[in-house]
């Protein structure tokens, strides 16, 4: 019987944001393509050191630790394929197990996500974030210049969620958006028993929740929504993750606060918003993606689409 990806969680990630690439990445938006390739040819036995979602990546790997596949990593790059033989390697060298990887010279990757069946997709090519995001994937624009993820928690791979455009779809932030902060308090309190439509992320969130429940490995996840949504908007959300039998560990319900602080302590291996302000901020603190959905990011959507994306070292 052939080897199949539907009974695991499946994430499809990027060169540039499982590693630091970040000089190569210099030489080839430089406008000098066959220097780069020709560096990471010269660097073919030089690993590569972590990048921002290494922390995340290598966690979810060490589900696997008992000898059951719960987890697959998939490599999904604009890289060459020669660049990719660095990529394979560098992981070998950090104990990683990547096995499968597709590398496109150039041309966008997202299209592969389908056969992979993949859960997630992070990638430091904001245009394919976008895209995948539209194919119906939880996909997330690496911040690459993001904190790294602490060490604080060994045996624990945390997530934390923003709610509105990610977990939870934006019915609720286009009214923010159109009428303001108190038309949006009293539309949720009014429909404060009526769940929320998903977001992108709720399927990684789900299959997170299967992964915790399957494991017998000693390692754990743990769980963060952390919104600006304050009282009374909050008992929507919490509604909604009831309804879905979905329990999270930690809920920061905050009200507008800066969110950067309250993810340091929380200390996530990754931290997932559609808000671009938020996750400037956030990213001084802890590892952290933007998830570019929703309304607030409807312009830059269809600027994407009206555009096709340049870059290759992803």
């Amino acid at each position: 019987m052939p080897p199949a990806l539907d009974d695991k969680l499946v994430v499809a990630i990027s060169s540039r944001a499982l590693f630091d690439l970040e000089e190569e990445n210099r030489v080839f938006e430089g406008g000098d393509a066959e220097g780069y390739m020709r560096l990471q040819l010269e660097r073919l036995d030089v690993p590569a050191h972590p990048g921002i979602a290494y922390s995340m990546v290598k966690k979810l790997l060490r589900f696997n630790q008992d000898g059951v596949e719960r987890v697959e990593v998939v490599i999904l790059s604009r890289n060459d394929p020669v660049s990719g033989m660095r990529i394979f390697s560098s992981g070998a060298a950090q104990a990683l197990r990547l096995e499968r990887g597709v590398f496109t010279q150039g041309r966008a990757p997202f299209g592969y996500l389908r056969p992979l069946n993949a859960d997630i997709f992070l990638s430091a090519n904001e245009g394919d974030v976008r895209e995948a995001l539209a194919a119906g994937f939880p996909a997330a624009h690496v911040m690459v210049g993001a904190r790294p993820a602490g060490n604080g928690y060994p045996d624990e791979l945390r997530i934390a969620f923003d709610g509105d455009a990610v977990l939870f779809s934006d019915e609720a932030e286009r009214v923010f958006q159109q009428k303001g902060l108190d038309a949006f308090q009293r539309h949720e309190k009014r429909k404060a028993d009526e769940p929320l439509p998903a977001g992108p992320f709720k399927p990684f969130l789900v299959a997170l929740h299967r992964l915790q429940q399957s494991a017998g490995t000693g390692m754990r996840i743990r769980t963060a929504l952390v919104t600006a949504r304050g009282a009374p908007a909050h008992r929507r959300a919490i509604q909604t993750l009831m309804q879905w039998n979905i329990r999270v560990d930690e809920a920061m319900f905050l009200g507008g606060l800066p969110k950067g602080e309250f993810l340091r302590e929380f200390e996530p291996d990754f931290f997932f918003d559609d808000q671009s302000g938020h996750i400037r901020q956030a990213a001084g603190f802890v590892p952290a993606g933007h998830v570019s959905a929703g309304v607030t990011n409807a312009s830059k959507t269809a600027e994407t689409r009206r555009r096709p994306p340049r870059s290759k070292g992803a």
